[in-house]
């Protein structure tokens, strides 16, 4: 099976880039979006200078509970960089929400509480949530973490959408907001 089939089998059509948005940007981004994969597993991430954003990574059912994914997130915390992700909210109809969740906790991931997602899949035209998970390899804020969604969402979600879709995802600011509840700081993605 090749590694898009392996994709495509497990996570939500809505949450899919298409092949050849996946592909342009192993293409066009080489510098630093990567492609890891093998019968067992499929990891798709981006690195910037001070972040890592793990665009999408799958460990096949045959292959679950026996290290691999833990493999995985050790080999880019030894980056160390932020590594941030994302992930379903908890549907109680689908267990794998709450495993994904558990999964990452147990690797030391943050649940943002600040961070607010909510985008249009370019190929269903589902609204899709999203919540943000991210690891810090030292003390930092999620306001810090904010706007490296923001960066992540303008140059990789976003990147030549218009041409490979025909038409094009909505400005970072109409889909990333940050809500501190405490202090009642509301930000938007300029």
């Amino acid at each position: 099976m090749n590694w898009y089939k392996m994709l495509r089998t497990y996570f939500p059509v809505e949450e899919m880039k298409s092949k050849e948005h996946i592909e342009t940007l192993l293409k066009d981004k080489q510098h630093c979006y990567f492609l890891d994969y093998s019968a067992d597993h499929v990891i798709l991430f981006a690195e910037f200078e001070d972040f890592i954003f793990v665009d999408y990574v799958y460990v096949s059912s045959q292959s679950r509970g026996k290290g691999i994914g833990r493999k995985i997130i050790n080999k880019l915390k030894q980056k160390k960089k932020t590594i941030i992700l994302e992930v379903e909210p908890i549907i109680e109809s689908n267990p794998d929400t709450k495993k994904r969740v558990q999964f990452y906790k147990r690797e030391n991931f943050k649940l943002s509480q600040n961070i607010h997602y909510n985008k249009n899949s370019l190929l269903t035209g589902e609204k899709v949530q999203l919540n943000i998970m991210y690891w810090p390899p030292q003390q930092e804020s999620e306001l810090s973490v904010f706007s490296k969604v923001i960066r992540m969402y303008e140059e990789i979600h976003t990147y030549k959408d218009e041409e490979i879709y025909g038409k094009k995802h909505a400005r970072a600011h109409q889909v990333l907001q940050y809500h501190e509840e405490k202090s009642g700081v509301v930000s938007k993605a300029m």
